[in-house]
């Protein structure tokens, strides 16, 4: 029988939370090249935006190892941004990443938000795909380089 994978909650400043945001680093230096954006601060300048009630950072975990990561801030009342979703490369391809978007809408819901935003890059197909497959519509420009996309979606 395979291993079973579990989410929870978790702190920024958690040792998981912080190996993945670490990994995601890298993986956005490889994936995007010239167009990386500097690699992400650890531990997070910002990490208090990403606890409740203002965010939240949810990780899954196979057999107690982290695999996977995503985090919720707020924008502003009633808006948050998803922020970093990562699969750690062993992971992928087996519908954990529209498990984690899922399982963080959810979240955002708990915490009263009614729309989420996100931003990505053109070199990120996958999560492209993966967005507007699941409901999240192309919006104007928020944010600024490295992100080509934007995204919104009402919950």
């Amino acid at each position: 029988m395979p291993d079973t994978i579990t989410l929870h909650l978790t702190d920024p400043d958690a040792a998981e939370a912080l190996s993945l945001l670490a990994a995601y680093s890298r993986f956005l230096t490889v994936t995007m090249l010239d167009d990386a954006p500097n690699p992400i601060p650890l531990p997070l300048p910002d990490a208090a935006a990403y606890r409740p009630p203002a965010g939240a950072v949810l990780v899954a975990c196979i057999s107690g190892q982290p695999i996977a990561c995503v985090c919720l801030h707020t924008l502003s009342p009633g808006l948050g941004e998803v922020r970093r979703l990562y699969i750690a490369p062993q992971a992928r391809g087996q519908g954990l990443a529209r498990q984690m978007m899922r399982a963080i809408e959810d979240q955002a819901r708990t915490l009263g938000m009614t729309r989420l935003n996100l931003d990505t890059n053109a070199a990120l197909t996958t999560a492209i795909a993966l967005y507007r497959a699941s409901g999240w519509a192309d919006i104007a420009p928020y944010t600024g380089h490295p992100a080509t996309h934007w995204f919104s979606k009402a919950l």
